[in-house]
């Protein structure tokens, strides 16, 4: 059965609620098993293993998370030239923009030649104090349904062979 790895990050539990609905959306599809991953327990085992990923971080400091970066710099060289055009999409759960760190997620996938095959899903949450960074989010409904339809997607687009 192919799998799609899901490695998230998150601290206030935002990019959790976006990665556990897009896993919900992907496990609709019976062709395709999901594994949902924090970071710091994916190995480049489990990235050479799936068929499609999903990169779910919080945007600190303009930038993905020092947590998603971890994961990046363990498993970037033992998967290098073993992924080659497998599908992927990224989930940002942001303050302010999101944009820089779901850049830097799609260099790092160009790196491994991976095949973006949907924009990236930035959720902006305006925190934008010390206290509102740090508290703990609620994702709203109509972004969970996103991410949910997202995951629907890459599940069917890997189960069909169409990624």
């Amino acid at each position: 059965m192919k799998t799609l790895l899901v490695v998230f990050h998150s601290m206030t539990d935002g990019t959790r609620q976006m990665a556990e609905a897009l896993v919900a959306g992907a496990q609709q599809e019976t062709g395709v098993s999901t594994r949902l991953l924090r970071a710091p327990e994916a190995t480049p085992d489990d990235v050479i293993d799936a068929q499609g990923y999903v990169f779910a971080t919080p945007e600190n400091l303009a930038a993905i998370s020092g947590v998603m970066k971890d994961f990046f710099d363990r498993c970037y060289y033992p998967a290098l030239d073993r992924i080659n055009g497998r599908p992927y999409a990224s989930l940002i759960c942001a303050g302010s923009d999101g944009s820089n760190a779901a850049r830097q997620i799609a260099r790092i996938a160009t790196g491994w030649r991976l095949k973006p095959v949907a924009e990236p899903l930035i959720v902006c949450t305006r925190a934008q104090t010390p206290d509102e960074i740090l508290a703990p989010k609620a994702i709203a409904a109509g972004d969970l349904v996103r991410c949910h339809d997202l995951g629907a997607q890459l599940a069917t687009g890997i189960a069909l062979g169409i990624y």
